[in-house]
C-alpha cells in the first residue's frame, strides 16, 4: 500500500461519498452510480482511482461488477494516524 495513492484517493469528495456507501456492504458499479448525477465513465474513473489505492475490492460475477471496502488498508492508515497524533494506545 502507498500512502501516497491512499491520501489521493481520500483527497476527492466523490471517492469519499463511494467509500461511505461501501460501508453497509458490497454494491455494483450501477448502484453505486445511481447516487451520483455523473456520467458512468466518471463514476469508474473514480472506482479505479479507489481500486489503485487497494481501498477498494473488486469482484467479477456474470455482467455485473461489486465493489466492497477493503478495511486492512483504513486500519493501517487509522493505526500510522493515531501513531502520528501520539495516542497511548496504539
Amino acid at each position: 500500500m502507498s500512502f501516497a495513492e491512499t491520501f489521493k484517493a481520500l483527497s476527492d469528495p466523490v471517492r469519499r461519498e463511494i467509500l461511505m456507501l461501501l460501508r453497509s456492504g458490497r454494491l455494483s458499479a450501477g448502484e453505486i452510480a445511481s447516487h451520483f448525477a455523473m456520467t458512468g465513465a466518471t463514476i469508474s474513473y473514480h472506482l479505479s482511482v479507489l481500486r489503485k489505492a487497494d481501498l477498494v475490492f473488486e469482484t467479477r460475477e456474470k455482467n455485473y461488477i461489486y465493489y466492497e471496502l477493503n478495511t486492512s488498508v483504513l486500519e493501517e492508515v487509522m493505526l500510522w494516524l493515531s501513531q502520528l497524533k501520539g495516542d497511548s494506545h496504539a
